[in-house]
């Protein structure tokens, strides 16, 4: 065989990792874990400063939309829409198809069966 799977002369490293995987899992899950909880501190920053800048936008928002708010009154508001129903308009009876009955009152014939 040419290319044989077991090695010679193997290195202790692999010969140990081979016998033991926890030496190489352990530790990588040690890393995982640490490099988690030492992030934590930026992404809370990073999340802080976010909010911060939301809360000053709407704080500067309010203080614009409060200067430029109409007060609501009840009365303006029933006159205008009162107004709107002055407007020229007049219903009118679109003709149904013959196939649909009218709504709420009973059909005169009775289905066809086919």
């Amino acid at each position: 065989m040419p290319f044989s799977s077991n090695p010679i002369n193997p290195s202790p490293l692999q010969s140990r990792l081979k016998r033991h995987p926890a030496l190489f899992g352990v530790p990588f899950l040690l890393i995982i874990v640490g490099a988690s909880f030492g992030l934590q501190t930026f992404t809370q920053t990073r999340y802080d400063l976010h909010d911060q800048k939301v809360k000053q936008m709407s704080g500067e928002q309010a203080l614009g939309l409060d200067r430029k708010k109409k007060k609501f009154d009840i009365r303006e508001e029933y006159y205008k829409l009162s107004a709107a129903g002055d407007q020229d308009w007049e219903p009118k009876r679109i003709a149904r198809p013959n196939d649909f009955p009218e709504l709420g009152v009973p059909p005169t014939e009775p289905p066809a069966k086919s």
